[in-house]
């Protein structure tokens, strides 16, 4: 017999949850095989323990820094530990002079050597500009032989530069003259991605040689020029609405610098020079801690020592800017205090009563299903499970390829998602329960109750979703842990029950036990009450022995239009 097109398309549903679960665990197999991951999600500092770090800061002529700067070095610090991959690091000031830097699991040299790097602004003119990603696409399988000739001929042209010397002979005197980009130098350029290793080591370059580096965001890299001033000669920044020359407010949010009177005269004649030249070599880059601030284009001389930067600020924005020139403009050095392992025994035991806390609610949660819905409880048990691989594999993925650490606030934020994943599959089930009132058959009724619940399950989860990700976006710390969980947790709920439990349900309509509705099957028609046999022919309401069944055939008898009442009057008349 030919399938219904309800039933292949929950043949076609269970096949791609299939292929994604076993795509994943592919994935990760590769990881595991070729690239350092794990089986099992990387845990926080408060489940795994790790290194905790003291750091005193200072500046490099010995003086001590104001509270305002050690923010700014929190700053800096926790952009060096993000940019090193690891995740939920710990940051905080302590005292005056000290930061604290936890860091999950047991720190490596380089990233120690990271952190404790001095911080020091620069200024370098920029040379050329590219894409921070690798734009270049694999040839496909069936690419043609001219396309594989052309690729290789790339290649080799570009393994041939690179081979040659990076600095020119002899040496441009100018920082921004354009004999510093040789070839060997541009095809490194050339091979350079944001994400790459060597974007992590940009800090270290030398002050007299050219700088291949991006900015914050990693989606453009440079080609600068060797250090031309130093931002040491920079004595104020602040964030301010831009003026015209006759005083009128312009409306945009500006920076505003103020130079001492070496850099005054030194800015004066660089922007002299870079005014009017070709882009992108009119650009002069503001580069802190290796990393490009702002690029800006020279607009005119600026022989007052008072450049102001604009590019569409938010005052937001602009004040940030305003304060890591002012800030980075005083070099910092990190020494450290003191290195030791902390242990995570309050978090295992914090995460075993936790774990304890989910199983119980998970058992409430699967005593209540067999109860209220007999053998259909048992497809909540099988969503759940479900749902629970599929959270795992994906929390998997993510610390291998992004990585997330599971801390004890993602747990909490899982346990907080078995509530919800169960509500999808009540609302889903009392649905079906409503159509069968109505005098649907079951395979009609699974279909008319999937349309309704659907959109409530989309609706729910939707306004969870939302709430997961403002949280997410603004908060800092283990909550943006909780609300990552949360939102993922969310998303594996829709998928679920679209791929697996709706499918599912359609199959098992289908099958004898629950189309002849079995008094087990938790979708009994006359236990439920149903009245309605269609095209005005109504069975009389159920004998309600238990006070269970008279509510049941209450609410079918208020379910009925006012031609059924009708109908069901003039019969008993």
């Amino acid at each position: 017999m030919a399938s219904s097109p309800a039933v292949r398309r929950a043949r076609k549903s269970l096949i791609f949850l299939l292929i994604v679960i076993v795509g994943l665990t592919g994935l990760i197999a590769y990881g595991v095989e070729r690239s350092g991951a794990t089986w099992a999600p990387k845990l926080a500092l408060d489940l795994q323990g790790g290194t905790q770090i003291l750091l005193a800061a200072e500046q490099t002529d010995g003086k001590a820094i104001a509270g305002d700067q050690l923010q700014q070095a929190v700053s800096i610090i926790r952009q060096r530990v993000d940019a090193a991959g690891v995740s939920e690091a710990e940051i905080t000031t302590q005292g005056n002079q000290h930061i604290s830097v936890a860091i999950p699991g047991k720190a490596d040299e380089a990233t120690l050597q990271r952190i404790e790097a001095s911080a020091k602004l620069d200024f370098r003119p920029v040379l050329t500009i590219g894409m921070g990603v690798n734009m270049q696409q694999p040839l496909a399988d069936d690419a043609t032989a001219e396309e594989k000739k052309e690729r290789a001929a790339q290649e080799k042209a570009l393994e041939e530069a690179a081979a040659g010397p990076v600095d020119p002979d002899p040496l441009p005197k100018s920082a921004g003259d354009l004999a510093w980009a040789t070839p060997a130098l541009l095809a490194q350029f050339e091979a350079f991605t944001c994400a790459s290793e060597e974007a992590l080591d940009s800090r270290d370059a030398k002050a007299d040689r050219p700088l291949i580096t991006c900015d914050d965001s990693g989606t453009a890299k440079y080609l600068l020029g060797p250090v031309e001033l130093g931002g040491d000669v920079i004595t104020d920044a602040t964030a301010q609405m831009g003026t015209t020359q006759s005083g009128a407010t312009t409306g945009e949010w500006v920076v505003q610098i103020t130079m001492n009177k070496k850099g005054t005269a030194d800015f004066g004649k660089i922007s002299t020079r870079l005014f009017g030249a070709a882009e992108p070599q009119n650009q002069f880059a503001f580069v802190l801690d290796g990393n490009v601030l702002s690029a800006p284009a020279m607009q005119g001389q600026i022989l007052d020592g008072r450049p102001s930067i604009s590019g569409g600020f938010t005052q937001e924005s602009a004040q940030a800017l305003a304060d890591q020139l002012k800030f980075g403009a005083l070099p910092m050095d990190f020494t450290v205090q003191s290195q030791e392992d902390i242990s995570a025994t309050l978090g295992t035991s914090q995460l075993s009563a936790g774990l304890l806390a989910g199983l119980i609610g998970l058992l409430a949660v699967v005593v209540y299903s067999v109860f209220q819905y007999r053998a259909l409880g048992s497809l909540t048990i099988a969503s759940l499970v479900v749902a629970g691989v599929l959270t795992y594999l994906l929390l998997t993925f993510f610390s291998w390829r992004q990585g997330y650490r599971l801390s004890l606030a993602g747990v909490a934020g899982i346990i907080v998602a078995v509530g919800f994943t169960a509500d999808s599959f009540i609302v889903y089930f009392e649905r079906i329960r409503d159509a069968l009132r109505d005098g649907f058959s079951i395979e009609s009724a699974v279909e008319n109750g999937w349309k309704k619940a659907f959109r409530t399950v989309l609706a729910s989860d939707g306004v969870n979703f939302l709430a997961a990700a403002i949280l997410f976006i603004l908060a800092v710390g283990s909550v943006k842990g909780f609300a990552f969980t949360l939102g993922l947790t969310t998303l594996v709920d829709i998928l679920v029950v679209a791929l697996f439990t709706h499918p599912m349900m359609t199959l098992l309509a289908r099958t004898k036990f629950y189309r002849t509705g079995h008094k087990f099957s938790g979708l009994d028609p006359q236990a439920l009450g149903a009245v309605y046999r269609g095209r005005a022919a109504f069975r009389e309401p159920a004998k309600a022995d238990r006070k269970k069944n008279v509510k049941s055939a209450r609410e079918a008898e208020r379910r009925q239009t006012i031609a059924e009442r009708k109908a069901a009057a003039g019969k008993e008349s």
